[in-house]
């Protein structure tokens, strides 16, 4: 197996940093294929934490290059400042880092619209603003400014007066907002380029050749699929392809397919922002899960809304991403809980469903739980786990059809057993 995705199977913030971190010691390459900055992967190794939010986890290993493909929406002077935050960690090159010519660029005019736009919203989604879906809409929109233009002083002014000629107009007449010169915006982009340009590359033709080369590849993705601009809770999702079928565009994989998908699933279920969350745990228990696992968006900060792990949701996880095993993580925090339940299926009007497809309102569903015991876990020793974890594992292995290949029981790299071998 030389081709292994690792991709969020809840609401994001499932601990995919700590695996793709520990997995990218067996990689040559880990690949970055969507999102932005708007989300961050921690990993903690001793008394440091880092959180990386463009750069690939890959990067603290200094065997693996790490690749910026063209389906992540790039902001060059949030990427220069994480560039200075992880130098006194790692060595970072042009040969180790790589970012693709055709990335589309954030600019100053997407993090000012996302902002306006999120402030004067009835229905708010709870976007982070940092410009992530309008710079996206300017993608499909085929306005956008790409990481190559930013090279080219020209090209660069042509492609912001194509952009600011219809935003302008939002910005002065809808938002009744002041906005950067386009001058202003021309010279501090195409200063920014010239700092970035030892790192632009051809990513999709570099991808290919270590495919060719039988290189070991991890794909990372940001968020999860239940925030999948096509299989997430609409509208309350990202502006991306957060699964499987975003590597696929926003990479490229010329075999066609990546041998193991394996889904980063957090023991219960957490959500940021806006948005159905059928298993929520409003006071009480809710309150408990939050403060143990430390609930708090590493990159908003924001507190995430705690509930049960949600099955239903799992299995069309699983289905939407055709994974093929599963890593565990934080089972620590339900460890010494007074209770433990998993919520099964959903109800809706007197009829029981067992998957979450999209055609069910997750707004009006009632979720059906099951009570299990609870387990004491202290994870002191390696693989000895209590009947009642086990009888956990096994429940969630037995609903889902996929194996847990991964648990993971606390921040550190060394607080995780591997039930799987990957990369073999």
């Amino acid at each position: 197996m030389n081709t292994l995705a690792i991709i969020g199977a809840q609401w994001g913030d499932e601990g995919k940093g700590k695996i793709t971190d520990l997995l990218s010691q067996k990689a040559d390459l880990v690949v970055r294929y969507q999102g932005g900055n708007n989300a961050g992967h921690t990993i903690v190794f001793g008394d440091t934490k880092v959180v990386l939010h463009q750069i690939p986890s890959g990067i603290l290993h200094d065997h693996c290059t790490s690749v910026i493909a063209h389906g992540v929406v790039f902001e060059p002077e949030a990427f220069l400042q994480e560039l200075e935050e992880i130098k006194p960690h790692t060595t970072v090159t042009p040969e180790r880092l790589k970012i693709s010519l055709n990335a589309t660029v954030i600019t100053s005019y997407h993090k000012l619209l996302d902002g306006l736009r999120e402030d004067a919203a009835k229905n708010k989604i709870g976007t982070t603003k940092k410009g992530i879906g309008p710079a996206y809409e300017d993608k499909i929109g085929r306005r956008a400014v790409k990481v190559k233009d930013l090279l080219d002083r020209e090209q660069l002014q042509a492609r912001l007066e194509v952009m600011l000629s219809e935003k302008a107009h939002l910005f002065e007449h809808l938002y009744k907002s002041e906005f950067p010169p386009l001058q202003e915006e021309l010279e501090r982009l195409f200063a920014l380029g010239q700092k970035i340009a030892p790192f632009v590359s051809d990513t999709f033709s570099f991808i290919d050749e270590a495919i060719k080369q039988d290189k070991k590849i991890l794909f990372e993705g940001a968020q999860g699929i239940l925030l999948d601009i096509d299989y997430g809770s609409y509208p309350y999702v990202t502006s991306s392809s957060t699964g499987y079928a975003g590597i696929l565009t926003g990479a490229g994989v010329s075999t066609g397919q990546v041998e193991e998908r394996l889904g980063i699933v957090k023991a219960y279920t957490t959500r940021v922002g806006a948005g159905p969350f059928p298993t929520e745990l409003f006071v009480g228990i809710g309150e408990i899960i939050q403060e143990k696992g430390k609930e708090f968006g590493a990159t908003t900060g924001r507190r995430r809304r705690c509930g049960w792990l949600d099955l239903p949701m799992l299995k069309y996880a699983v289905k939407a991403s055709a994974l093929t095993s599963i890593a565990l993580t934080k089972v620590d925090v339900l460890s010494c809980l007074d209770q433990l339940e998993v919520c099964y299926a959903y109800e809706i009007d007197g009829k029981e469903y067992d998957c979450a497809y999209p055609g069910l309102d997750l707004e009006k569903v009632t979720p059906k739980y099951k009570k299990l015991s609870p387990f004491t876990d202290d994870f002191k020793q390696s693989g000895v786990y209590t009947t009642e974890l086990q009888d956990y594992i096994d429940l969630i292995e037995k609903e889902l059809g996929v194996p847990v290949g991964i648990l993971a029981y606390g921040p550190e790299r060394s607080e995780i057993d591997f039930r799987r071998e990957y990369f073999v």
